[in-house]
C-alpha cells in the first residue's frame, strides 16, 4: 500500500469518517475514497462502488473498466445512544459493548449517570434535546429511550425520528405508546416518521427482567441492521 494511502486511511479512522480502501489486484495500486468529498468523472463509477460497499459493509470484487479491483469499506463504528441511565440501560449498554458499538448514555440526572454504575461508556449528563444536537444520529445509530419520563424521552424521540438514524425504539407498554404517538403527532411529526419508532421496545420474547429487556432490545436492533444491510447488498 502506498503510504499517502495508508496515512489517508488512519487519518478517517482516527477521526471515525468511513472511507473506502480500493486496490487494483493486477497493479497493486491503491487509493482511498471517502463519501461526499468531490471525484472527476473517471472517479465517478468507483465512488459508487464505494458508497455501495458502505451500505452494505462487505468487501468486494468487480471489474470496472478492465481493471481488477478488491474494495474494503472501513465505516464508522457502530453507536447506540440510550436515553436514560436505568437499571436495563445498564444492561443494555453492556450487551452493545459486546457487540461492537460504542455506547453514549445521556441522562441529566447525574445520581444515575455515573461512571460507577457505567463503565466504560460514555456519559452525556446534558438534556437529551441539547445532547442530540451534537451527538447528530446518523445511519450508523441506534437509539433507544427508557425513562418513561416525556421531558427526557420526547425531545431526544423527535430529534431521533428526523434523523437517518437506523433503529429507534421506546420503552413503555401499548397504552404509553398511544399517549405517546398523539404528543409527538402535536408535536409536528408526520405519520411516516412516528412509523419508524418501535415500541414497546425489544423483540417478543417473554422478557420480564432487565437483562432480559435489555436482550430483547439488542436482538431487535441487530436484526434492523442486518435486514437493513441485506436489503442494501440484494443486487
Amino acid at each position: 500500500m502506498r503510504k499517502e494511502s495508508l496515512e489517508q486511511l488512519n487519518a478517517c479512522r482516527s477521526a471515525n469518517r468511513p472511507c473506502v480502501l480500493f486496490r487494483d489486484l493486477d497493479t497493486h495500486e491503491s487509493f482511498v475514497l471517502e463519501p461526499g468529498l468531490h471525484v472527476d468523472e473517471q472517479h465517478a463509477e468507483l465512488h459508487e462502488l464505494a458508497m455501495q460497499a458502505l451500505r452494505t459493509d462487505r468487501c468486494v470484487r468487480r471489474d470496472v473498466r478492465g481493471q481488477d479491483w478488491f474494495v474494503q469499506p472501513f465505516n464508522a463504528p457502530l453507536r447506540l445512544i440510550i436515553i436514560g441511565a436505568v437499571h436495563t440501560g445498564q444492561h443494555l449498554a453492556s450487551c452493545a459493548l459486546s457487540c461492537g458499538y460504542d455506547v453514549v448514555v445521556v441522562d441529566p440526572r447525574q445520581a444515575f449517570a455515573s461512571e460507577a454504575r457505567f463503565p466504560g461508556v460514555t456519559l452525556n449528563t446534558e438534556w437529551p434535546d441539547y445532547a442530540l444536537e451534537v451527538l447528530s444520529p446518523d445511519t450508523r445509530t441506534a437509539l433507544v429511550t427508557l425513562t418513561h419520563d416525556p421531558k427526557l424521552d420526547d425531545p431526544a424521540l423527535q430529534a431521533a425520528l428526523r434523523s437517518p438514524a437506523f433503529y429507534i425504539g421506546a420503552l413503555g407498554s401499548r397504552r404509553t405508546q398511544a399517549a405517546r404517538v398523539k404528543r409527538l403527532r402535536e408535536a409536528g411529526l408526520g405519520e411516516a416518521e412516528i412509523a419508524r419508532l418501535k415500541a414497546p421496545v425489544g423483540l417478543d420474547i417473554g422478557a420480564r427482567s432487565p437483562a432480559e429487556i435489555a436482550v430483547s432490545i439488542m436482538a431487535e436492533i441487530t436484526q434492523a441492521l442486518r435486514k437493513e444491510l441485506s436489503a442494501d447488498g440484494a443486487d
